[in-house]
C-alpha cells in the first residue's frame, strides 16, 4: 500500500495552519507546517512534499518569492492560499508556477478537490494509470480520459491545444487565467511562439462552445490579462 501523500502547508497564522492540519489528516494526507517562507524551503527540502498549500501573504519573504524558488528545484504541484482583496497576487503567483490558488475563506471540500486534482495531475504522484477526470460546467461536458467533449448534449470535436486549452479553463472556471499561464500550461514553458496562437485557439473555441461566439459570454477576455471561463 502506497504512503498517503505529504502536504505542506505555509502560512503565519498559526490557528489556520493548526485547523488545516487537523482537516487534512482526517482526509488521509501527512500534513507539515511552516511559519514562513524561509522554513517553508527548509522544510520542503527536509520532507519533500507532495504538495504545497502556499500563502501568498508571508512576512520576509512573500509565497510568491516562495513558489519562484521552489520551481528552481521541484515540479511538485503548489496551490496559492490568498485573502479576497488579494488575488492578483496569487494569479502572478500563477505566471511564476504555481498550479492553482484558492481564496479564503474556502470551503474545506472545495480545497481537499483541488489537493487531490493537483497529486492526480502531478507526473510525481506515483500513479501507474492516467486519472480519469470528467469535468462538467453547465451545458459543457468534458471527459479527459474519452478525450471527449459535449456542448449540450451534443459531441463537439476538437484538436489536441483545444482540447487542453478548455480543459484548463474549465478546471479554474470563475477565475482569472493570465495568457502566460495558459500558454505554458497548454503549449509548455519552453514555447517561444507568436502568442497569437492563443488568440486564435481562443477564438476556435468559441465558435464551438458558444450560443453566440460573436458576443462570448462563457469564454470572456479580461482586458490586459487573459481569459476567464464564466461559471453559469
Amino acid at each position: 500500500m502506497a504512503d498517503p501523500p505529504r502536504i505542506l502547508v505555509v502560512d503565519d497564522e498559526q490557528s489556520y495552519r493548526d485547523a488545516l492540519s487537523v482537516a487534512l489528516q482526517r482526509e488521509g494526507f501527512v500534513v507539515d507546517t511552516a511559519a514562513d517562507g524561509a522554513e517553508a524551503i527548509a522544510r520542503f527540502d527536509a520532507t519533500r512534499p507532495a504538495l504545497v498549500l502556499l500563502d501568498v501573504m508571508l512576512p520576509q519573504m512573500s509565497g510568491v518569492d516562495v513558489c519562484r524558488e521552489l520551481r528552481t528545484r521541484s515540479q511538485v504541484p503548489i496551490i496559492m492560499v490568498t485573502a479576497k482583496n488579494a488575488e492578483i497576487d496569487a494569479v502572478v503567483g500563477l505566471e511564476v508556477g504555481a498550479d492553482d490558488y484558492v481564496t479564503k475563506p474556502f470551503r474545506l471540500r472545495e480545497l481537499v478537490a483541488r489537493v487531490r486534482a493537483a497529486l492526480r495531475r502531478s507526473p510525481t504522484n506515483g500513479s501507474d494509470s492516467p486519472a480519469v477526470e470528467v469535468i462538467e460546467v453547465g451545458d459543457v461536458h468534458l471527459d479527459a480520459a474519452r478525450h471527449e467533449v459535449a456542448v449540450r448534449g451534443e459531441l463537439v470535436p476538437l484538436p489536441l491545444k483545444e482540447f487542453e486549452l478548455l480543459e484548463i479553463l474549465l478546471l479554474n472556471a470563475g477565475r482569472v487565467l493570465t495568457r502566460d499561464v495558459l500558454i505554458d500550461r497548454v503549449w509548455g514553458p519552453n514555447y517561444y511562439g507568436d502568442t497569437k496562437t492563443l488568440d486564435v485557439h481562443v477564438k476556435r473555441l468559441r465558435a464551438k462552445i458558444e450560443p453566440d461566439p460573436a458576443h462570448p459570454a462563457r469564454l470572456v477576455t479580461v482586458r490586459g490579462v487573459g481569459y476567464r471561463y464564466e461559471k453559469p
